[in-house]
C-alpha cells in the first residue's frame, strides 16, 4: 500500500466512527492533510476552504478510531476545547501506542485482514 493510499483510506471510511486506527494510518493521513492545506492555502482560499470542509468529517472519524486504538472514547476529542492543556493532552493520546490485542473497540488494526503494512521492515525489522 502506497503512502498516498493511507490518506485515501480514511477519506473512504468517512462514515466509520467504530473500530480502531493505528498510528501509521492516523499520522500519514495528517501528514498528507497538512501538505494539501499548505499548498491549497497558498494557491486559493476558495480551494482551501472546500478542501477543509470536505475533509472535516473524515478527519474526525480517523481521530475517533485512533483514540479507540488506545481504548479511549471518541468523546476525548472535546478536550481540545480546554485551551492549551487540552490540545497537548489530545496530541499525547493520539501519539501514544495502542493497546495490544482486542480492546473495547475491536481487534488490533494489524490483525484485520484488509490492513496491510506500508513498508517491509526488511531483515532487521
Amino acid at each position: 500500500m502506497s503512502a498516498f493510499e493511507w490518506f485515501l483510506g480514511p477519506i473512504r471510511k468517512y462514515r466509520d466512527f467504530a473500530g480502531r486506527a493505528d498510528r501509521r494510518e492516523y499520522w500519514l493521513f495528517i501528514a498528507w492533510h497538512l501538505a494539501f492545506v499548505i499548498v491549497l492555502g497558498a494557491l486559493s482560499s476558495a480551494l482551501y476552504m472546500l478542501y477543509v470542509l470536505g475533509t472535516l468529517v473524515p478527519g474526525i472519524a480517523v481521530a475517533v478510531r485512533r483514540l479507540h486504538d488506545s481504548n479511549r472514547s471518541g468523546w476525548w476529542l472535546l478536550v481540545t476545547f480546554v485551551p492549551i492543556v487540552g490540545f497537548i493532552a489530545l496530541v499525547v493520546f493520539l501519539a501514544s501506542a495502542g493497546t495490544s490485542g482486542p480492546n473495547d473497540y475491536g481487534s488490533e488494526p494489524g490483525a484485520d485482514p484488509g490492513h496491510e503494512d506500508i513498508v517491509d521492515p526488511g531483515p532487521l525489522g
